[in-house]
């Protein structure tokens, strides 16, 4: 009855631990699989690339029997006169080349000796305005100066005047007149 019991009960426990220990096996053959193949698939492929360039046969061809835009570069380097040939073509293009570039070079200088030239007359320009503006600075500053002196001088005089005024008996405070006007109507002036 016991061994029933523990097949019941613990029979279905190790099936299931099976499993899970064949997962997390085949999770890791996944993983290293993942994590080695690619640097050596490059590997690999680098070294057949090698292969493949050293194992070349030499060329035996007759160039002289071929047409030339069909020739190998084997076949031209075997061949002096196509190898002259090709020597100079090359250097044809290698010197038009250097020529468009100097050209390029020649307009991008002007370009930007012109960007240059404009850019010194705005800077001549803002010069002349500064200029200007400092020129009116320094006349508003006269100015200013000047009126600071006549103020201070306007002051002077309002002082000597109200000097005079105490020494006659005026005293600091309002002083009411009344005065008459023309059509006999009473008017109020207030002096400080």
């Amino acid at each position: 009855m016991q061994k029933k019991q523990k097949q019941k009960h613990g029979g279905g426990g190790g099936g299931g631990q099976r499993m899970v220990k064949v997962a997390m096996g085949l999770m890791g053959v996944c993983l290293a699989g993942y994590i080695i193949v690619p640097p050596l698939y490059w590997h690999i492929s680098e070294a057949l690339a090698s292969l493949r360039r050293s194992s070349c046969p030499p060329c035996l061809c007759d160039c002289s029997s071929q047409p030339f835009l069909s020739l190998s570069e084997d076949c031209m380097k075997l061949d002096p006169e196509v190898s002259e040939e090709s020597d100079k073509s090359f250097t044809a293009m290698l010197t038009e080349e250097m020529k468009l570039k100097e050209a390029e070079a020649l307009e991008n200088q002007r370009r930007a000796d012109m960007a240059l030239l404009e850019a010194k007359k705005m800077a001549s320009q803002y010069q002349k305005e500064a200029d200007k503006c400092n020129s009116g600075m320094e006349t508003c500053e006269e100015a200013r100066e000047r009126s600071e002196a006549t103020l201070k001088a306007q002051k002077e005089l309002t002082e000597m005047w109200e000097l005079r005024a105490r020494q006659k008996g005026w005293k600091e405070g309002t002083i009411k007149s009344r005065l008459r006007s023309s059509n006999g109507k009473r008017m109020v002036i207030d002096n400080m």
